[in-house]
């Protein structure tokens, strides 16, 4: 079987690592984190702190970390990891990520030999500990088939999903977390203004959910808001971050985003007034102060 580095034990990281290790793979673990040593132990992997060490050993590279900023810095600087990457070996890109930070890096690899997949993937803490992901996956096909085996042991059957070439699952990811975000606050505002007219929310959100207007969001995420819950498990700042990534893009091809705009301009105000704290949801709690109202439900 290949022999594994895993770069990145944060929450997506750690259940990846542990399935990888069931199944059977030889997996050498790093982070930038020295505590993160022990988490690597709980996994059954090799601890290397050295990053470019673990990755001159391995046959395939996974990195599962916070966005761009951290796979650039990860890949060109100082630990230099992908200068330490044979040539023989695939560098799989598992962070939700931006297509154009990676294209330098992606075809510095590719002239060496090294192949390489965009992977990030949809589902959150609990599908990764489940096992069952939904990984949209940019690159060639025939490297996919290479590492399927792999791949598979993270996603859900019939959720390894290859969306294109290069970059391909980077854009994707970006384009399914942008609708989410604005599902989230055009659902807060109409709740909002039902709530400040007077219906009752539960009638509302069911109504809703059986209507044109139901949503993903609506169906399965709306009863963590109901209940208080901003989805602390991704940062604030990554979400508005996202939303900067995909808002250029669309400027980049001089495309029409006004509405996108507006939600990337809700959390930008929500980061401002809340820092870079987790929460996904957020932006809904800005909008609810500034409405003087909470959008909440009692159990049953």
């Amino acid at each position: 079987m290949p022999e594994i580095g895993l770069v990145g034990l944060g929450r997506m990281g750690v259940p990846i690592c542990e399935n990888l290790v069931r199944s059977g793979y030889s997996v050498r673990a790093g982070d930038r984190r020295p505590e993160a040593a022990e988490q690597a132990a709980r996994c059954g992997a090799t601890w290397v702190p050295d990053l470019a060490r673990l990755a001159a050993g391995v046959d395939v590279l996974i990195t599962v970390l916070p966005g761009p900023d951290e796979v650039s810095d990860l890949m060109l600087g100082t630990g230099a990891v992908a200068a330490a990457l044979p040539d023989r070996a695939t560098w799989i890109d598992m962070t939700s990520n931006s297509p154009a930070a990676m294209t330098g890096i992606r075809n510095a690899l590719l002239r060496r030999g090294v192949q390489v997949l965009d992977a990030p993937a949809g589902g959150g803490v609990a599908a990764a500990r489940q096992r069952s992901l939904q990984l949209l996956v940019g690159g060639q096909a025939h490297v996919i088939a290479q590492n399927r085996e792999l791949l598979e042991i993270l996603a859900s059957p019939g959720q390894l999903l290859h969306v294109g070439g290069y970059g391909a699952g980077y854009t994707v990811k970006l384009l399914i977390n942008l609708l989410w975000f604005g599902q989230a606050v055009s659902t807060a505002e109409a709740l909002l203004l039902g709530q400040a007219s007077g219906l009752d929310l539960g009638i509302l959100r069911a109504a809703l959910a059986d209507s044109a207007a139901g949503s993903g969001f609506i169906d399965h995420d709306l009863r963590a808001l109901f209940a208080g819950d901003y989805m602390r498990t991704f940062g604030l700042h990554r979400c508005y971050e996202e939303l900067q990534t995909v808002t250029e893009l669309a400027r980049d091809h001089h495309l029409p985003f006004q509405v996108s705009e507006a939600v990337t301009d809700v959390y930008r105000r929500a980061l401002s007034r809340y820092g870079p704290v987790d929460g996904e949801l957020l932006g809904v709690a800005l909008l609810e102060e500034q409405a003087g109202r909470q959008l909440r439900q009692s159990p049953g």
